[in-house]
């Protein structure tokens, strides 16, 4: 698997993108700002964006959804349950002082569950709702892309609209925890992990 990543505007979100080797399709996660710079990188990597996916609505999170998917083609992805936070997306970042460019709607809502092609590439789509209603995680070779729902050693804020202590830590022990320990974890923010790591550091899961 091709793997860039880049953090991206005033909240330094962590935007991802991952491609097949052999057939150069791509898939750019959480765009959250500066989408010149995003596609630059990838056009340079001879990368076709074939996909945006947004881990979840939250405004620093899919700010350069418009340029990109504006630039390429691309099929825009969101977790069907967070829809009403990504059509508020613009309010949101207004209480913490930011603005957000508008988003195009989604293309396909997800549920969980489905796996996702990028030529020979597979990504497997988890639900991992807490941090809002339809937060996903993306796991694909031995890479989990967990959004905002699990840190290095620490986990997703749940105080924001929609948010779920206790569902978010059912959502982490079901479905990224029993991944295979040496499982790369590359959070929304902040430095990568391990899941192995993060059993046994992480002072939210003990």
């Amino acid at each position: 698997m091709i793997l860039e990543r880049l953090a991206v505007g005033p909240l330094k979100v962590n935007c991802f993108i991952v491609a097949c080797p052999e057939t150069l399709e791509a898939a750019v996660i959480d765009p959250g700002d500066e989408g010149p710079r995003i596609l630059d990188l990838a056009r340079s990597r001879g990368l076709n964006v074939r996909m945006v996916i947004n881990t979840h609505g939250h405004f620093d999170h899919i700010g350069a959804n418009r340029y990109l998917v504006g630039q390429t083609g691309a099929e825009l992805l969101l977790h069907r349950d967070d829809l009403p936070l990504f059509d508020k997306a613009d309010e949101h970042a207004a209480t913490f002082g930011f603005k957000t460019e508008p988003s195009p709607q989604p293309n396909r809502l997800l549920e969980g569950g489905e796996t996702l092609n990028l030529g020979k590439l597979e990504i497997l789509v988890l639900a991992t709702p807490g941090h809002s209603p339809g937060g996903i995680s993306l796991y694909a070779s031995s890479h989990v892309f967990t959004g905002d729902a699990l840190f290095a050693q620490s986990i997703g804020r749940t105080d924001l609209p929609g948010g779920d202590l206790d569902q978010l830590l059912g959502a982490i022990r079901d479905k990224l925890l029993v991944l295979p320990d040496e499982t790369l974890v590359h959070p929304g923010h902040g430095p990568d992990s391990t899941i192995g790591r993060e059993k046994v550091l992480n002072p939210f899961l003990r």
